[in-house]
């Protein structure tokens, strides 16, 4: 390490309380997403602290600052943080008022990236970057509570689910060069995270039927309950036609399946993800699924909605990982490095996927959580890795990065090839936005 790289770690642990703190502030106070309002407040007062302007109602709740004045040709790394939570009303953390729970660790992610700054704005750490940095934090990545969601579509006040792609739309991420992520991940206490992803469709099916007396005149209805049990028994089928080498994942619930158990169902809602490791995957997946939810329909008289919303592309990882290799070895201290095997595939999605086919993506994984991610038993056990180690991984990989002109971010950016263009993103989205309408055709007898 050099001087600035010691003086990093050194500003990060002489903070170390303040920092764990605000990890503890934003634990104890999870919010869903496109609701972050507390999370974002706190983002914002924080960097006014050190004397940045924040940007602010950024896809409703969405901040950003940036370190330096932006100058033209400097290359911007993004640091990004995460601020909701999980809907998870029974967990024993959850906030009795939104049944929100900071089960999947984004609370860390703040942590880590507002812990960052009290590293990089210091004047000598900022003097060394020849570059800029901003500090990003994004609403809304996990893709829950969709009818909502779905509502604000409607609203007009979003056009996508996801955080990231919303930010992506209306131009925030416009002249950020690289995206520096993080995730918790309890089974590890150090490590690179860059490997591929799942990415996925989003669905909310609607069937509508006639309600009736379900022992005296189930004549008389019309049960969007079978039409829902009869649709998934058809995508059931499908599975043997998916390729193992797709990871295709199609999972969700029923939302709706009727008010009473002697009463025929008149409404049922169902919502889904469909999801693949790429894109042609997804695309036959989707065209499957919808198929099942139209047999439903046709087979019950019943008239369906199937409503598409683009939820996640998958992560593409990049092939020049110096920067945030070296800066998890530094930063991680006395915890060990654990090794990533290169070749997996998550089964899970992240919005994080969407900035990787645009831009440069590195994200590095801490511990310091118990059980798995979204459980409702999740919690931190060990705060200092989880929210102290994460801010310094953060700020090391910032530096790196901007180090000697630049060094490391210029070649990252030279052996790297965007997928998309951001019209190009736009595009793919909006085609993915979609409503399929079935009219009722029900057969009552006289």
């Amino acid at each position: 390490m050099n001087s600035t790289e010691q003086r990093i770690i050194q500003l990060i642990e002489e903070h170390k309380e303040e920092i764990i703190q605000i990890g503890r502030s934003i634990w104890q106070h999870p919010e869903l997403g496109y609701k972050e309002f507390r999370t974002s407040r706190l983002f914002c007062d924080f960097v006014k602290k050190f004397g940045l302007e924040s940007e602010q109602n950024l896809a409703i709740t969405g901040a950003k600052a940036y370190l330096k004045d932006k100058k033209e040709g400097d290359i911007t790394v993004s640091l990004i943080g995460e601020m909701d939570a999980l809907p998870m009303a029974d967990s024993p953390h959850a906030n009795p008022e939104t049944g929100a729970a900071h089960c999947c660790g984004h609370n860390a992610q703040m942590a880590g990236m507002m812990g960052a700054l009290f590293a990089l704005a210091d004047p000598q750490v900022r003097e060394a970057m020849d570059g800029n940095v901003v500090f990003f934090a994004v609403p809304s990545e996990e893709y829950v509570e969709m009818e909502f969601k779905h509502g604000l579509m409607q609203e007009g006040k979003i056009r996508y689910g996801g955080g990231k792609s919303e930010l992506i739309r209306i131009g925030a991420f416009d002249g950020i060069d690289i995206a520096v992520g993080h995730h918790i991940a309890p089974s590890v206490t150090a490590s690179i995270s860059n490997h591929k992803t799942n990415g996925f469709l989003s669905k909310i099916i609607r069937y509508q039927g006639l309600s009736s007396h379900a022992a005296d005149a189930p004549e008389r209805g019309v049960d969007a309950l079978n039409a829902a049990n009869l649709a998934l028994h058809a995508l059931q089928i499908q599975q043997e036609s998916y390729r193992d080498q797709d990871t295709v994942r199609v999972h969700g619930y029923i939302a709706n399946g009727g008010e009473a158990m002697n009463i025929i169902a008149d409404t049922a809602v169902m919502e889904y993800s469909v999801r693949a490791n790429n894109l042609p995957a997804i695309e036959d997946a989707n065209r499957k699924f919808d198929r099942s939810m139209r047999a439903g329909a046709v087979a019950t008289g019943c008239g369906a909605s199937i409503v598409t919303m683009p939820g996640y592309l998958p992560t593409i990882p990049v092939k020049d990982t110096r920067a945030i290799l070296e800066a998890i070895e530094e930063g991680a201290g006395t915890y060990p490095v654990m090794k990533e095997d290169p070749g997996i595939i998550s089964g899970g999605s992240t919005d994080f996927g969407d900035v990787s086919h645009l831009m440069p993506l590195l994200q590095f994984n801490t511990g310091g959580y118990s059980h798995e991610l979204h459980n409702k038993q999740t919690q931190p056990t060990d705060e200092y890795l989880a929210y102290v180690v994460t801010a310094k991984i953060f700020a090391l990989t910032a530096y790196k990065l901007l180090k000697n002109k630049a060094e490391y971010a210029k070649a990252l950016l030279k052996d790297f090839t965007p997928v998309m263009t951001k019209e190009e993103y736009i595009r793919y989205m909006d085609a993915h936005n979609v409503t399929e309408s079935i009219p009722m055709k029900p057969v009552i007898l006289p």
